[in-house]
């Protein structure tokens, strides 16, 4: 925390017991990483200058303790001991969307304000626990866009670890985008029309760790993606099962006792597809594992298991790469119909049957690019970290009662008012209530003096 004001130092130092800044400052403090030097001068911190503050942080009172001697006569010479009551009680209250592309489902955070997620892979695996978060297949983060594109796209899997893509994701995030500009009204990106509630098409150029993807959005509510160009050579893949610059076309893998033809196909992201008579037949929970975590995938893989019913209709289970057993998967999609094409299987355009719906895959032979087309539904919204008594109880900060600005102007206020300027406000808030205080006690009427030896009983006869 930054000094408001030194004085002399032959003073004698007042310095912050306890700290009510609550779970904001905490978390400026914690995830930016600022150095505990010196607590505030003089008495306890009082919060009324964060109004906007505690619409988007979860507030706790007295959740800090600093201590430090009395007497300071050197500025680093006494060590701050700082405890903290339970980290858990710091927690950023965070809205999220949580949308499904057939069955596949993600929970979006807008994280437009920040080049980071706002989670950790620990916090977004907790929060994809389907027992005790509030389960999916992984977390999306809407982040700033890079260079020439409009946004960025980082995953996290419900086992915490990153891919470097997700083709039903990425519908789900381009509806996400669409659906937060259509609230923030056409002035938020004149680029993109349909914001502003017309039925065109948006189309928006997203970063990936697998490079830019470019969603659109259709007038019928369909979301089309330029997926771009398969990646066939073995180590793009990466798999051992062909040398490094050959393509893996029906190489022979032997799996639980087991000879599998498979064929690899990156995405981005990894896949080995094999062909099967009855895609229903296929035990994933058991076999699935025993492919992601084969040794000729040193990254893991992604599983596909395709039936081919027509050379222009397929049916596939997946086994996905952290997350297990999925109801679709778009990349995996994209790299079945490949390995169709290259084992002669399939035309190529073709429907995919997944066990949550049907996409449509396109492999231009225009471009070489794969184009995915399916849909993208919202499921519900909430927020993270709220705490009930403090969120729905009437709450006074500093004897006002407690204002909630627009989501938008507290996200701008935290964006753009620095640390120390907030603690300058701070004392500001205190040395106002210190002068109202004593204005107010200068007022009031004598009290009671007990006199030197006590009270006589007997005078009140």
């Amino acid at each position: 925390l930054a000094e408001t004001g030194r004085g002399d130092v032959n003073d004698r130092w007042g310095f912050v017991h306890r700290v009510s800044l609550g779970g904001f400052l905490w978390e400026v403090v914690r995830r930016k990483g600022f150095i505990l030097e010196e607590a505030v001068r003089g008495r306890q911190v009082e919060t009324e200058f964060l109004s906007h503050i505690s619409s988007a942080y979860s507030f706790r009172r007295e959740c800090t303790t600093i201590s430090l001697p009395r007497e300071c006569p050197d500025r680093y010479g006494n060590p701050l001991e700082f405890r903290q009551s339970r980290e858990s009680e710091f927690t950023m209250s965070i809205a999220f969307t949580k949308y499904h592309g057939l069955g596949n489902d993600f929970i979006l955070i807008d994280n437009r304000d920040s080049s980071e997620p706002k989670l950790s892979q620990a916090e977004a695996q907790q929060w994809c626990d389907r027992n005790f978060g509030i389960g999916a297949d992984g977390v999306i983060f809407a982040l700033p866009g890079q260079a020439d594109t409009d946004y960025t796209m980082r995953i996290f899997n419900s086992d915490g670890s990153e891919p470097e893509m997700c083709g039903n994701g990425i519908r789900c995030l381009a509806r996400f985008i669409a659906d937060l500009e259509e609230s923030e009204g056409p002035s938020r990106d004149s680029t993109h029309p349909a914001a502003a509630g017309q039925q065109t098409e948006r189309q928006y150029q997203i970063q990936t760790l697998a490079g830019v993807i470019v969603p659109t959005i259709q007038a019928d509510g369909l979301v089309r993606v330029d997926m771009g160009e398969p990646r066939l050579r073995a180590a793009e893949i990466p798999t051992t099962l062909a040398e490094t610059a050959g393509k893996v076309v029906a190489q022979a893998l032997e799996v639980n006792g087991q000879t599998w033809d498979m064929t690899c196909v990156s995405m981005g992201n990894p896949h080995a597809i094999t062909f099967v008579a009855d895609a229903s037949a296929i035990d994933l929970a058991a076999i699935g594992p025993q492919f992601e975590n084969n040794a000729v995938f040193p990254a893991r893989t992604n599983t596909e298991f395709i039936q081919v019913v027509s050379r222009d209709y397929l049916k596939m289970r997946v086994w996905e790469r952290g997350a297990g057993a999925t109801l679709a998967c778009g990349t995996g999609a994209c790299a079945s119909l490949v390995a169709a094409v290259l084992n002669d299987k399939s035309d190529r355009t073709a429907t995919l049957e997944l066990p949550g719906g049907n996409l449509i895959i396109e492999w231009s032979e225009a471009n070489n690019h794969l184009y995915m087309t399916g849909p993208a539904q919202r499921v519900f919204s909430g927020v993270w970290g709220l705490d009930p008594a403090i969120e729905t109880a009437p709450s006074t900060i500093g004897d006002q009662p407690e204002m909630h600005p627009e989501p938008q102007e507290t996200a701008s206020f935290i964006r753009d008012t620095p640390l120390d300027k907030m603690l300058e406000m701070a004392a500001a808030a205190v040395e106002r209530r210190r002068a109202e205080r004593a204005e107010q006690s200068s007022t009031e009427g004598p009290k009671w003096v007990i006199p030197e030896g006590g009270i006589d009983p007997t005078s009140f006869r």
